[in-house]
């Protein structure tokens, strides 16, 4: 089986050494906007795997993975590809779809892996904008299968976490048992979901992010990026606040027929806590995983523009088109437009911008 890469970031990277190395053909896509320079990785002819370690020493280069091609040439990265999967930050969701909706075939997959934006609609609509109509299989995660660093420079993945359990749903969910048939082969950790918007829903960085981040906005300025959120920034006054958006996040599920996820459980699940009876913040403040991500160094970080933008924005619109108050969330909204000088209601995502409304939801359904 043969798959297509499509984004050379820390996920990208990953996915490429991982799944060569459990038998798949892989090739990579170099891309001129969204790809770190892949000069010595081309020059090694692939990656070096290190599983298990964080920040592991640089002397410890890892397992060889040969990738079997990286190529600027979008048609012959795709070429034979039954999944065509997109690594990508929500914000590249567009560009992406303008170089693969020319030249990917039906009987293609494309699976995007990465933190849930809504990312199937927005590809078909950026294909129709360019006035492509094909009857594109797609499907998006609820966040990336991986918790990994890449280090471009010396070609080396540093794979310290695989998901255990990640949601998964095709656009539109008619296509749901087909799509999943072929991309569990990939992940074994891959759950079925009801449709993408229980898969959006199921996307924590909106509900763990923006809050406790815009409360510690203050010391992000100060620290002159040496902030780290889940060691200093999840306290037990912040905590409060994520936990009133995960209760709003809860209700939206609910109003559309399906329960999703608390924060604790969910990331028990996937495997960024331990299973010991701990509180939130606990968890948060000694996980193995969190307490090694520095950051955000900037309130200008993705931590807030996509998280708000792609996120809080959109579940506060589906709030209103389902007559759910999300009041925690709409303050977030307004008090991260002051800070950052942007109207975040006018640049986020909505049902309208995605050409969906309350009435016809069931098309997600």
């Amino acid at each position: 089986m043969k798959v297509a890469i499509v984004g050379a970031g820390n996920g990208g990277l990953t996915a490429c050494a991982d799944l060569k190395e459990r038998g798949f053909e892989v090739s990579l896509f170099e891309s001129d906007k969204f790809c770190k320079d892949l000069d010595f990785i081309k020059k090694e002819g692939g990656l070096y795997l290190c599983e298990g370690e964080i920040g592991s020493s640089e002397d410890e280069k890892g397992k060889f993975i040969e990738i079997d091609l990286i190529s600027d040439d979008i048609n012959e990265v795709i070429k034979g590809a039954e999944v065509v999967m997109v690594v990508a930050p929500g914000v590249a969701i567009e560009y992406f779809a303008r170089i693969l909706a020319p030249v990917v075939n039906e009987d293609q997959i494309i699976l995007i892996n990465c933190a849930a934006c809504m990312a199937p609609v927005r590809f078909i609509n950026e294909a129709k904008e360019m006035g492509i109509n094909k009857r594109f299989k797609i499907a998006e995660t609820n966040t990336l299968t991986y918790g990994t660093r890449a280090i471009v420079e010396s070609a080396k993945i540093e794979l310290y976490l695989r998901a255990k359990k990640v949601y998964l749903a095709a656009y539109p969910c008619s296509d749901n048992e087909e799509v999943f048939e072929v991309c569990k082969k990939l992940y074994d950790c891959f759950v079925l979901a009801k449709n993408i918007l229980q898969v959006n829903l199921e996307n924590g960085n909106p509900e763990v992010h923006p809050g406790p981040c815009l409360l510690n906005a203050g010391r992000i300025d100060f620290s002159g990026g040496e902030f780290w959120l889940y060691r200093e920034g999840i306290t037990e006054h912040t905590i409060n606040v994520l936990e009133a958006v995960e209760k709003e996040r809860i209700a939206l599920g609910r109003a559309l027929g399906f329960e999703v996820e608390g924060a604790l459980e969910a990331r028990q699940n996937r495997g960024y806590f331990s299973q010991d009876e701990k509180t939130l913040q606990e968890h948060f403040n000694t996980s193995e995983v969190f307490t090694q991500i520095k950051g955000p160094t900037s309130v200008t970080s993705r931590y807030f523009t996509e998280d708000i933008s792609t996120g809080l924005v959109f579940w506060s619109d589906l709030g209103k088109a389902l007559g759910v108050p999300t009041p925690n969330i709409d303050a977030i909204i307004v008090l991260a437009s002051s800070l950052l000088k942007t109207n975040f209601y006018a640049e986020g995502l909505t049902l309208d911008k995605l050409g969906l409304d309350k009435a016809n939801l069931d098309k997600v359904m």
